[in-house]
């Protein structure tokens, strides 16, 4: 079964256009195929559990989705890698991911404004993104904000441990 290949952002990606292959792995038990307890929802959010702004900012997301759209875990989360195994380890680091429920991968600002549009008490800012210059712009303050997140507010851990986050558009 092929992954989605399909990564949308507003820097320049090199990891598009490449399908990957993964076997489906079945659980049954008895004779029957375990079906999961949950749902899926509409979108996954991934975000930096080890930056304490970006786990703050995960804690509101879920205070926000009233409707039940969004799962939001950790890149360091149990079987995130193998579940999406199209994003490269370096995207985690660089950026929020945020796969709907085709495998449509938005990163960085790109992901910032799908939440937006997904979002009931964030959907009047939604407009603001069809200005020509804003996307560009909020893409630039969204890498430099993510380059700096380890500055703004992070725990002790982000004081000894610098990110080698190298985003190629400087």
């Amino acid at each position: 079964m092929p992954c989605p290949p399909h990564v949308e952002s507003g820097a320049p990606d090199h990891h598009r256009g490449k399908t990957v292959s993964v076997p489906v792995v079945r659980f049954v038990a008895a004779g029957r195929e375990a079906q999961p307890r949950v749902p899926p929802r509409e979108y996954t959010v991934i975000y930096d559990g080890n930056c304490n702004v970006c786990t703050r900012q995960a804690e509101l997301l879920r205070k926000w989705d009233r409707e039940g759209k969004l799962t939001v875990i950790p890149s360091q989360a149990p079987g995130v890698r193998a579940r999406f195994p199209w994003i490269p380890l370096e995207a985690f680091a660089e950026s929020i991911q945020v796969i709907n429920a085709n495998g449509r991968t938005f990163q960085g600002a790109r992901a910032v404004e799908e939440l937006v549009n997904v979002l009931p008490k964030w959907k009047w800012l939604a407009w603001i993104f069809k200005i020509p210059f804003i996307r560009p712009l909020a893409e630039q303050l969204y890498r430099w904000f993510a380059r700096n997140r380890y500055k703004f507010g992070c725990g002790d851990h982000c004081s000894i441990k610098q990110p080698r986050i190298d985003f190629k558009d400087e």
